[in-house]
């Protein structure tokens, strides 16, 4: 079963203070340019794996989705999803990613945002991702950046001259790491990007687009934060076809 960290107190705490979790879609600096890989929901049964507050479930049929199933592993992101939630073409259910169960060729659009990274049999859960999609429908997500989920720690160096430098630990060496990001023992799973793209290729998906993305000038004007973010992407932004 994936870690089911979202549910435990600490992390839960410290999540629901981010930005994105009080603010929605338009406080994740990345929303732009993931909504833009996106097709029209119109008419659209969606998939959203991973859907924590329920935020994409909302917008999607707010802008015509017909139908929209959120699955989350966690009872407490589930529990704050329908709370804010009022449409009834919106569902939301319990599920584990690794062992996910949808019916063949029943949606148009699979939808995933930074969950991906946490799921240890990915090519299990993309196969069964392709096998849920109707012919010439759309996988689209957003994924933690492999150069991001392998930094030696502390993270971040300065070297002789003041400079920020994010140095890699065992690239090449897949697998588990670990990680205390708002809790101790959060457990992520690494992979090269060559092997998250094959692993694509592999269950069938034909590539549309891939954005390794970073904050443009406009958005580090807003939020001068985000200018650590052109140091090294952290984020992995990928749109697929069926």
């Amino acid at each position: 079963m994936t870690q089911n960290i979202y549910d435990d107190p600490e992390f839960f705490q410290g999540y629901s203070q981010m930005p994105r979790s009080i603010g929605g879609l338009d406080a994740a600096p990345e929303w732009p340019a993931l909504k833009a890989m996106l097709p029209s929901m119109k008419g659209l049964e969606v998939v959203d794996l991973g859907c924590g507050y329920g935020w994409f479930c909302r917008w999607a049929s707010e802008h015509g989705a017909d139908n929209v199933l959120g699955l989350d592993v966690s009872e407490k992101m589930l529990e704050q999803a329908r709370k804010t939630t009022s449409a009834d073409n919106i569902q939301y259910a319990r599920a584990d990613l690794e062992h996910l169960d949808l019916p063949a060729a029943s949606f148009d659009l699979a939808y995933s945002s930074l969950a991906l990274h946490y799921i240890k049999d990915l090519p299990g859960l993309f196969a069964k991702i392709h096998t849920a999609l109707k012919p010439g429908s759309r996988f689209v997500f957003s994924i933690e950046h492999p150069i991001f989920m392998a930094p030696r720690n502390p993270g971040w160096l300065i070297d002789g001259e003041g400079n920020k430098r994010w140095p890699l630990d065992s690239y090449q060496r897949e697998g588990e790491r670990v990680t205390n990001w708002l809790a101790e023992g959060v457990i992520k799973q690494h992979r090269t990007l060559g092997t998250l793209l094959n692993t694509l290729i592999g269950a069938g998906f034909s590539i549309r687009h891939v954005n390794e993305w970073g904050p443009t000038d406009a958005e580090v004007a807003a939020q001068p934060a985000l200018a650590e973010e052109r140091e090294r992407p952290m984020m992995m932004l990928v749109s697929t076809q069926r």
